[in-house]
C-alpha cells in the first residue's frame, strides 16, 4: 500500500504487518504491555500512550491534540484580531514536523503515524464535503439575480482579470523556464484555484471579522457568490475538457451524466424538498425521516462526482443549493449539522491539511517553484487590483474599496481542500502543496488585519448631528421613531405607545416599523422594505400581522401618521447594525426596543426571557445615533381606543430625578397633553440635602425644562397642583430606600411609567440602589419599576438620550 511518509515527505510503497480485522479498542489504561513508549531529549520528558495497534485511542488522541493546540494558539491570536482559521493553521504548523520542537516531533511520530492517516483522512474529508452542502444551503442564489452592478463587476472581474492575466504570466514562465506538459498543468490547475473568490470562504471571514451585515459584508457576499459561480462553471468545463481530450466518449457521457443528475435535481428533489416545506406545521420541526433521507442522499451525490469523473464536492454543492434556504428545512439541518461540522470536525480538516505541508518540501532555487511563484503572485496583485477598481469607480470611500479589495483575494478551507485533493490524486506534487499552502497561510494573517485596519462598521455614526426627542420638538418637527419588533406579541405594545404619543397633523410621527428576523439556514442576510416589495416572504407569514397591524394604525391616524414597514433577516449578533443603519438613514430622533422579559397578563410572573433579545438592546444603547426608548409590557394589553370608548382615562406617570435622560423622557411625555383621554402626572423626586453629584448646571435646565409644565417657584415645598390634564406630584426624599418607597407605593396608579435611563448617574436619591440593580440597560429607576418584586400591570418606557460622538 502507499501511504504519506512524514519523515521523508514522500508517497512511498511500505510493507506493515497490521492486524485484520483491525483492533478498534484497547486493553485498558493499566495493560503496560499496550503502550506507546515517547522518549524526547528533555529529562523530564518520558511519556506513554496506550496506542499500539488500536485505532480509536489514537483517534481520540489526534482529535484531542488538535483541538489543544488550536484552543491555545487561538487564545493568543485573537488578542491581535486573528481569526480562528489562522489558528487552525498554526497548530498544523505546530504539529507538524517542519518546525515543532524535538519532543513534538517525537509526539507526532507516535500519535499522527502512517497506518491511523486514513482514518483521519476520511474523517476530515467527510467534515468538508459537509461543510459544502451546509455551504450550498445557506446560500441564496436569487441574489445573482438581485445583485447590483457594483457587486456584480466586482464579482466578475475579480474572477476573469487574474484568470486572463494568470494565464498570459503562466505562457511566459513556461517558455522562459522550459516547463515540461506536467509541471504547466500544475501550474494551470494552480492558477484556475487561485482565480477563484470562494462564498463560503468569505462569508466565515465576514463573521469572523464581525461585519457580515454592513455595507461592505454585504458588497462582499454579493461579489463572492457571482465569482463562485463562474468558478464552479469553469471548473466544470475544464474537468469535462480534460475528459474529452483523453476519450471523446467518455467525456460525452459524463457531460450527459452531470446533465441528468443536475436535471434530477432541479426537477425532483428540489420539489420534493418544497414538498416536505408544505407539510411542515409552521413552528413546527421537520420530522427526523426527511433530514436522514437527505443526507444520505448527499452521501450518495458525493458518489455520483466520483462516478462520472466530477470533483467530489460537485453533487453536495448542487443538492446543498436545491435545499430550500431559511426555516424549516435549510434552518433545520444548519441547526443539527453545522455546529459539529464547523466546530469540530472542520478544524480537523484544516490542521491535518497543515500538517501535510512542509517547509522542507520547499525547493526555492527550482524552476518550478519560481514559476508557481510569478503565476500566484500575478493573480494575486491582480485580483487585488480588478476587485478595487468597481467600488472606487462608484465613489465607495477608498478605504472600503481598498478593504473589499483585501476581502475578494482572501483564501481558505475551500482553496485548502482543492488542493489537498489534488495532491491526494497527484495532480500537483509535494513541492506545489507546501508552497501554496504558505501563501494560504500568508492571505489568511494579513486579510483580516488590513480589513480591520480600514474598516471600521462604527465609522459611520462619527460626527452625527444631533437627533434626539428634544431637538425634534424644538424645531417643531415631526417625530421621526424606529420601531422594533422582536416577536409578534411585541406589536400591540408597541401600538399602544405610539397611539399614547398622540400623533396629530402640528405634531406628526413617522413610524419606520422594523421587524427583526433570526437569520438560520442561510449566510445571506436579507433587508426587505415593503413599500418597495409588497410580497412578503412566504416563510415569515406572520410578518404579515405585522404589516396589516401597523397599516390598521395608520388608517386610524390619517395625515399624522405615516408608517412604513421593513424587515431585517440577519444573525442576532449584528442586528443591532440593521437598527442603527435605519435610524441613521431614516434621521430618526427615537428607537423603540422591546425589554427581553414576557410577562403574564397579570404582570406577576415571567413567562419567557430571551438573553439575545436583551443583547441586541445592550448593543443598540451603546451604538445608537439617536435616542433610545426601552419598553418594558407587564401585561397591561388594553388600547387607548378600548379606553376612550368607555369614557375611562389612561395614565401616565413621569419620573424626573433630572438630568439629561430625565429631560429627553419628559419632552416625549410633553406630546400626551393633547389627548384628552391621556392623565399625565408628573412625578418630581427631590433630595432633603444638597446633591453634591448633580452640576449645578444640570439644575438649572431641569428647572426651566419642569417650569413649562408645572411652574414650578424655587422655593415650594413638598406638594402638588393639577392644570387640566397634567399633574405635577413633588415628593422629597432622603435617600435610595425612600425613592423605592415611593416608586412602589403608586405602581397600582398608572398604566405607564415614562422614566430617564440616568446610567452611572449617581446622587442621593439612588444612593444604595445601584448594587441591586440587574438590568444595567434600564438605569436604577427603569430597574426598580422592572424587577419581579414590584408587582404591577403598568408598562414602563426606560429613555435614554441619544449619546454625542466626540
Amino acid at each position: 500500500m502507499e501511504l504519506f511518509n512524514t519523515s521523508a515527505r514522500t508517497i512511498i510503497p511500505i510493507k506493515r504487518c497490521v492486524t485484520f480485522p483491525a483492533n478498534t479498542h484497547s486493553n485498558g489504561l493499566w495493560n503496560k504491555t499496550d503502550y506507546w513508549h515517547i522518549n524526547a531529549t528533555l529529562p523530564f520528558f518520558n511519556f506513554s500512550f496506550p496506542l499500539q495497534n488500536y485505532t480509536i485511542p489514537v483517534l481520540e488522541v489526534e482529535m484531542l491534540s488538535i483541538f489543544f493546540a488550536t484552543q491555545i494558539s487561538h487564545f493568543f491570536l485573537k488578542m491581535m484580531g486573528l481569526p480562528m482559521f489562522v489558528a487552525e493553521l498554526l497548530a498544523g504548523i505546530f504539529l507538524g514536523d517542519g518546525v515543532a520542537p524535538r519532543f513534538v516531533d517525537q509526539y507526532f511520530e507516535a500519535v499522527f503515524r502512517l497506518n491511523n492517516q486514513d482514518i483521519l483522512g476520511t474523517i476530515a474529508l467527510f467534515a468538508y464535503l459537509m461543510f459544502i452542502f451546509l455551504s450550498g444551503v445557506k446560500m441564496d442564489l436569487s441574489i445573482v439575480f438581485r445583485t447590483g452592478f457594483k457587486a456584480f463587476h466586482t464579482g466578475a472581474l475579480a474572477m476573469v482579470a487574474p484568470l486572463l492575466l494568470g494565464a498570459g504570466a503562466q505562457l511566459l514562465v513556461s517558455q522562459y523556464w522550459h516547463l515540461n506538459k506536467q509541471e504547466n498543468l500544475q501550474l494551470m490547475f494552480i492558477l484556475t484555484t487561485h482565480a477563484i473568490t470562494s462564498f463560503p470562504v468569505v462569508a466565515v471571514l465576514l463573521e469572523d471579522l464581525k461585519i457580515y451585515n454592513s455595507e461592505l459584508g454585504r458588497l462582499g457576499l454579493s461579489s463572492s457568490i457571482i465569482s463562485d459561480i463562474l468558478g464552479v462553471v469553469l471548473t466544470a468545463l475544464a474537468t469535462l475538457a480534460k475528459l474529452w481530450d483523453k476519450s471523446i466518449a467518455l467525456g460525452f457521457l459524463d457531460l450527459v451524466l452531470v446533465t441528468v443528475f443536475t436535471l434530477v435535481v432541479v426537477y425532483v428533489a428540489r420539489p420534493a424538498m418544497m414538498w416536505v416545506v408544505s407539510q411542515t406545521p409552521e413552528g413546527r420541526p421537520v420530522k427526523k425521516i426527511y433530514i436522514s433521507v437527505i443526507i444520505i442522499a448527499v452521501m450518495f451525490s458525493a458518489v455520483l462526482s466520483n462516478w462520472y469523473h466530477m470533483t467530489l464536492m460537485f453533487g453536495p454543492m448542487v443538492l446543498g443549493l436545491a435545499v430550500p434556504d431559511g426555516p424549516p428545512l435549510g434552518a433545520a439541518l444548519v441547526k443539527k449539522f453545522d455546529p459539529l461540522v464547523s466546530g469540530v470536525f472542520l478544524p480537523v480538516f484544516v490542521t491535518v491539511g497543515m500538517i501535510k505541508a512542509s517547509p522542507y518540501d520547499l525547493k526555492i532555487n527550482s524552476n518550478v517553484t519560481k514559476a508557481n511563484a510569478v503565476v500566484v503572485g500575478v493573480v494575486i496583485l491582480s485580483k487585488f487590483f480588478f476587485s478595487f477598481i468597481p467600488p472606487i469607480f462608484s465613489k465607495m470611500p477608498l478605504k472600503d474599496s481598498l478593504a473589499i479589495a483585501f476581502i475578494m483575494s482572501y483564501k481558505g478551507v475551500v482553496e485548502m481542500a482543492s488542493y489537498g485533493i489534488a495532491r491526494d490524486s497527484k495532480v500537483i506534487d509535494l513541492e506545489i502543496y507546501s508552497f501554496v499552502m504558505a501563501t494560504i497561510f500568508g492571505t489568511a494573517i494579513i486579510v483580516p488585519l488590513a480589513v480591520r485596519y480600514l474598516y471600521d462598521p462604527k465609522r459611520k455614526y462619527a460626527g452625527y448631528q444631533k437627533r434626539n426627542i428634544m431637538q425634534s420638538a424644538a424645531n417643531d418637527a415631526e417625530l421621526r421613531i424606529v420601531a422594533c419588533i422582536n416577536r409578534p406579541d411585541n406589536t400591540l405594545p408597541i401600538i399602544n405607545l405610539l397611539d399614547v404619543s398622540c400623533p396629530t397633523k402640528e405634531n406628526p410621527v413617522s413610524v419606520y416599523v422594523l421587524h427583526l428576523i433570526e437569520l438560520v439556514g442561510r449566510a445571506t442576510p436579507v433587508f426587505i422594505s415593503h413599500q418597495l416589495q409588497k410580497k412578503t416572504l412566504s416563510n415569515y407569514s406572520y410578518s404579515e400581522n405585522v404589516i396589516l397591524s401597523f397599516s390598521h394604525f395608520q388608517r386610524e391616524n390619517h395625515g399624522s401618521a405615516n408608517v412604513n414597514v421593513f424587515t431585517a433577516i440577519s444573525p442576532t449578533d449584528y442586528m443591532h447594525d440593521d437598527i442603527c443603519t435605519l435610524a441613521l438613514d431614516k434621521l430618526a430622533s427615537l428607537i423603540i426596543v422591546p425589554f427581553h422579559r414576557k410577562w403574564s397578563i397579570d404582570g406577576s410572573t415571567i413567562e419567557s426571557e430571551d438573553v439575545t433579545i436583551r443583547s441586541i438592546n445592550c448593543s443598540v444603547v451603546e451604538t445608537a445615533p439617536c435616542s433610545v426608548g426601552i419598553l418594558i409590557d407587564r401585561g397591561h394589553s388594553e388600547s387607548l381606543e378600548s379606553m376612550a370608548s368607555r369614557h375611562a382615562s389612561y395614565r401616565v406617570a413621569m419620573i424626573f430625578l433630572g438630568g439629561s435622560d430625565d429631560r429627553e423622557a419628559l419632552t416625549f411625555a410633553k406630546r400626551m397633553v393633547n389627548d384628552s383621554c391621556i392623565k399625565l402626572t408628573i412625578v418630581h423626586l427631590v433630595s432633603a440635602a444638597e446633591d453634591k453629584e448633580i452640576e449645578q448646571w444640570d439644575k438649572v435646565v431641569d428647572h426651566e425644562v419642569l417650569k413649562e409644565i408645572a411652574n414650578i417657584d424655587n422655593n415650594n415645598n413638598n406638594g402638588g397642583h393639577e392644570n387640566g390634564n397634567v399633574g405635577y406630584v413633588k415628593e422629597t426624599v432622603k435617600d435610595g430606600t425612600q425613592t423605592a418607597a415611593v416608586l412602589r407605593s403608586i405602581v397600582d396608579d398608572y398604566e405607564l411609567f415614562i422614566v430617564g435611563r440616568r446610567y452611572n448617574l449617581r446622587s442621593n436619591l439612588t444612593s444604595g440602589l445601584h448594587e441591586w440593580s440587574e438590568f444595567r440597560e434600564l438605569g436604577v429607576v427603569g430597574d426598580l419599576l422592572a424587577s419581579t418584586d414590584v408587582i404591577s400591570k403598568a408598562s414602563v418606557l426606560v429613555v435614554q438620550q441619544q449619546k454625542l460622538s466626540s
